[in-house]
């Protein structure tokens, strides 16, 4: 029998899409990419551990074009979003963003994206990994509503980290410093058109710039937040996973699915369900129900025993772990990694609601199995429910005052 290739190479060619950054991203070393909706994106550039400490202790650019924008504009656009999704928008105002889900008839999770409110009747819709433009086209077919919906030339980058303020305050200015957390703002940045908002993939501080005409202006915009950052240590990394994992967010496709509905999802997540507005919802039937009768499975934090595990953007996580008890496989770790500031194993598990309790014991194998439904052979090791978010549970550090932060980082390199 052949070796398996462990680090197969992925192939560049004209078939997958590219971000409006790639060209910029890739002259910064990027070791491995993913495919992200039908579009290359950039996942780590050498030493993932390295790039997360970067977050944590400084200021780090991300290509995160892969966020596609879809736009939902026209006479009947705020009553055809509020058809899509499941929280109430009458509670956005213009200039807000809101993290949302999108269920089907079913009430199962087809996206998770950022809304972005822009006008009373003009929307963003910052996509994860599946395709809503379809999706949003067929329901506008039979919904009988006036309104335009389609993907816009407009790219995201992300700018996380403590620093992140600062970067940003020397790129657009101190009115940077009035961006509430999950509002937005435009800018115009050396003829650029972007609009500005508080928001990330990280728990941590940060802003995501998304470049209007992104197709023209992308790259320069890049390198002008690239040269804003070099003052500041501005490092280049991919999406940092050991941190969401840490912070209990959410990857499309494989902590949620469309077989995944909310109230499994759990910590707080059912807030994002509101079933006692007056307007309808698709799915809002299918998920009144579930919520009466509760879910039957639960997505839980888990500290994980054994080996350092990776983290998760490595290639080391090629398939869900298998979660057991009594001989049994009950559920599956659906992200895991070693976590350097808690120094253990964690993950994100979907479990059937009676093994949910915090203090429960499982076993997980951790091992690479030959096959999606084998056994890897290795000693299944031991597990335990732990409450999640990890780190940060009431999400203080990403709200926190900017302008403090900054001052005390400018005092730090006064007395440096």
């Amino acid at each position: 029998m052949m070796a398996v290739n462990q680090n197969p190479h992925v192939l560049l060619y004209p078939r997958i899409r590219k971000s409006p950054f790639f060209y910029a991203s890739r002259r910064h070393g990027v070791q491995m990419y993913s495919v992200y909706n039908h579009t290359y994106h950039p996942r780590h550039y050498g030493d993932p551990v390295a790039e997360y400490w970067a977050l944590l202790e400084g200021v780090t650019l991300w290509d995160v074009g892969v966020e596609r924008q879809i736009q939902i504009s026209g006479p009947d656009a705020f009553d055809f979003t509020n058809l899509l999704v499941t929280r109430d928008l009458s509670t956005c105002k213009v200039g807000q963003c809101k993290y949302v889900f999108l269920t089907d008839q079913h009430g199962g999770i087809l996206n998770d994206p950022v809304l972005l409110r822009l006008e009373e009747n003009r929307f963003w819709l910052s996509l994860a990994d599946s395709d809503i433009l379809l999706w949003a086209r067929g329901v506008a077919t039979y919904a009988g509503m006036d309104v335009d919906i389609r993907e816009i030339d407009v790219g995201p980058v992300q700018v996380q980290g403590p620093k992140s303020y600062a970067v940003m305050r020397d790129l657009l200015g101190d009115s940077v410093a009035d961006i509430r957390y999950y509002y937005l703002h435009d800018f115009t940045i050396d003829g650029i058109d972007v609009t500005v908002s508080r928001t990330g993939y990280t728990g941590e501080i940060g802003y995501e710039i998304y470049v209007h005409n992104a197709s023209r202006d992308a790259a320069r915009l890049w390198e002008l937040v690239w040269e804003a950052g070099q003052p500041h240590g501005l490092k280049v990394i991919g999406p940092c996973h050991i941190r969401r994992i840490e912070g209990g967010m959410l990857a499309h496709g494989a902590d949620i699915t469309v077989d995944t509905n909310p109230f499994e999802v759990g910590m707080g997540y059912d807030w994002m369900v509101d079933l006692r507005q007056e307007a309808d919802f698709i799915g809002k039937e299918a998920l009144r129900r579930i919520k009466a009768e509760g879910p039957r499975r639960k997505l839980v934090g888990l500290e994980i025993g054994g080996a350092r595990l990776g983290s998760y953007n490595d290639g080391s996580m090629i398939d869900a772990f298998p979660v057991h008890h009594d001989g049994s496989v009950i559920g599956q770790v659906t992200s895991a990694c070693w976590s350097p500031r808690l120094e253990k194993n964690i993950g994100l598990a979907l479990v059937p609601t009676e093994f949910s309790a915090v203090g429960t014991a499982v076993t997980v194998d951790t091992g690479e199995r030959p096959g999606t439904l084998l056994p890897s052979g290795e000693e299944l090791v031991d597990a335990v429910v732990v409450p999640k978010p990890f780190i940060d549970p009431t999400k203080e550090q990403p709200k926190g005052d900017v302008t403090a932060l900054a001052a005390a980082g400018s005092a730090g390199i006064a007395g440096a």
